[in-house]
Parts: C-alpha cells; structure tokens; sequence
C-alpha cells in the first residue's frame, strides 16, 4: 500500500472519530436546576416539540431535597435526560434518591424511569395499565421524533402502585390528586410544606396544550377547578414557566373554553375538519407557543366526536 493511500486513509479515519466525538458530544442535555421554593428544585423544558434539535428536552421535571433523601417529579424522556438529571441532583446535594412521581403516561415524563430503577417509583394503578399498553408504541415514536437522544431508551414500568392520597417524605407533606383530563389518570401532587403544587399536564402555561388522550373538555375544565381549590402559592405546570399569581389555570380555562365552542359552532355548521384546521386562533392566544401548531392537532384529535354530537 503506497505512503499516500495510508496518509489518505489515516485522514479519513480522524474525521470519522472527531465527527463521532462531536456528535457525542453535541448530545449533552445543560440542566441546570433552579430553587423555585424552599428545598424545591426545577429543570425547565423548552417551549417546543419534540425534536432532534431539542433531544426532547420540552418537559418540566422537579425535585425535592427532603430530611430523608430526594422526591422527583417526573424523570423526562430518556435514559440520557434523566441520566443527566440525576447528575443536576448532585449538584445540589449528596441526600440519595428515595422515590420518584410520574404524573402521566406520555413518553417525556416517564422514559427517563431507568436511570431512577434503584428507587421507589410511584404511579396512579390506571397510569401502570397505560405504560404497559402504550409504553413501547410512545419509545419507538420518541425515537423516530429525537434520534439518538433516545438510544438505550426502554420502557421501565412503575413499581410502586399509587392508592394513596397523602403521604409524609422528610419533613414534606404531599398530598395527591388523582384526575382525568388531560390522559385518564392524571396525578397532581401539593407539597403542604411549601403551597407548591406539581400539576403535570394537566396545566400548560404559555405553551399550547396537548390532547391525544384527553377523555373531554369538560372533564379538564372540572380539574381546573380542583386544582385551582387546593390555593396552591405556586403552580408547576407539565410545560412552562411556574405560575404564582394563577394566571396559569385562568389561561387554561380561556382556552379550553373558546376551543369547546368552536369546535362545537363548526361542528353544526358542518364544517370539514380540514375547514376547522383553518380557522385561525384567538389573538389572545397569539404569545402561547405552538397555539396554531397545537390547535389542528386537537381538531385532529376532538373534532370527530363533536360532529358526532351535533347530529
């Protein structure tokens, strides 16, 4: 073999390294937890969708340090994500993770779940049923939407069945709200210790909610309202900025509301759902990330049972 055609082939091998090197490199979720109450940490997701650009990185986790070890809220999308959550925990403190909270089923909030498998994680009984059924079908689908963020990703299911309704954790007091709206088995948790309420999707604020799952408007309007009763100091919403002031649920009463009546006014105008993808959202809604986005997807998903109920 001739000096150049090793020098060439030396070449290229370098390259394919340093690209493989850069890539890997390229792949580092930067979670940076911030003190929103006392002992309470979060890490905000971005107010986008899914994406190889973003890793999927668009869900809110939290946690909290308590006497006897660390509560988390939620693990995120991937074995990478909540592998680098829990090295953002470290960097706060040396207490060991005790148990983990999934509030849903959706893929971003559970499929971190195996880098906590050594812990407690504690899931509503419907929301196991639900990872077991769907689990699978959202990593494939989370793969296809974030590349090799996802690589390594499986689904571990909850091993701790929630039935529950209050429970003490180190000196923090968290009560659970078992709902509905936003996927059939949605927890809640209020940590009593601080007025901090974690509402997974059930709130999303400043970023268009999602409905593929949702079993009816009315049904998340009317957890709202359990929600908004509990007084919560401070709202945690599955997607967006914390909310103190409750301009979170007024936003998402707004919403919900005006997307109830039109879809209902096209529905007996016998609009086609191609028709209703066009109508264009409230200016009010105008500064909500994704509202267009996010608003032909619910049609997709809604609209057919509201031209079922007009006729």
């Amino acid at each position: 073999m001739g000096l150049i055609k090793i020098r060439f082939i030396s070449l290229v091998c370098c390259f394919v390294l340093f690209s493989t090197a850069g890539q890997a490199a390229s792949l580092s979720y930067e979670l940076t937890p911030r003190l929103i109450a006392k002992d309470t940490w979060l890490l905000q997701g971005k107010l986008e969708d899914f994406s190889r650009d973003n890793g999927a990185n668009i869900v809110n986790t939290a946690f909290i340090v308590t006497s006897e070890g660390v509560v988390v809220i939620d693990t995120g999308p991937s074995k990478r994500y909540a592998q680098a959550f829990r090295r953002a925990i470290a960097t706060v403190t040396d207490k060991p993770v005790t148990d983990v909270f999934i509030t849903h089923h959706h893929p971003d909030h559970f499929l971190g779940n195996q880098a906590f498998a050594d812990v407690n994680i504690w899931a509503l009984p419907t929301t196991g049923r639900l990872i077991a059924e769907q689990g699978n079908a959202f990593a494939e689908n989370m793969y296809r939407l974030a590349g090799d963020w996802m690589r390594g990703t499986e689904v571990l299911m909850p091993n701790k069945p929630l039935e529950q309704t209050a429970m003490s954790i180190g000196g923090h007091r968290f009560t659970f709200l078992s709902l509905v709206g936003h996927t059939g088995a949605d927890l809640a948790i209020l940590d009593e210790t601080t007025g901090t309420l974690f509402a997974g999707d059930l709130v999303f604020y400043q970023r268009a909610l999602t409905t593929p799952h949702t079993p009816g408007i009315d049904q998340w309007l009317a957890d709202l309202d359990r929600l908004d009763a509990v007084g919560a100091k401070l709202i945690v919403p599955g997607h967006g900025p914390v909310d103190s002031d409750g301009k979170a649920i007024l936003q998402m009463r707004a919403y919900l509301a005006w997307l109830d009546k039109t879809l209902t006014q096209a529905a007996h105008h016998g609009l086609s759902m191609n028709e209703v993808m066009k109508i264009p959202t409230e200016p009010e809604f105008a500064d909500i990330a994704l509202s267009q986005y996010e608003f032909i997807r619910t049609v997709f998903h809604l609209y057919a049972g509201y031209e079922e109920a007009a006729f």
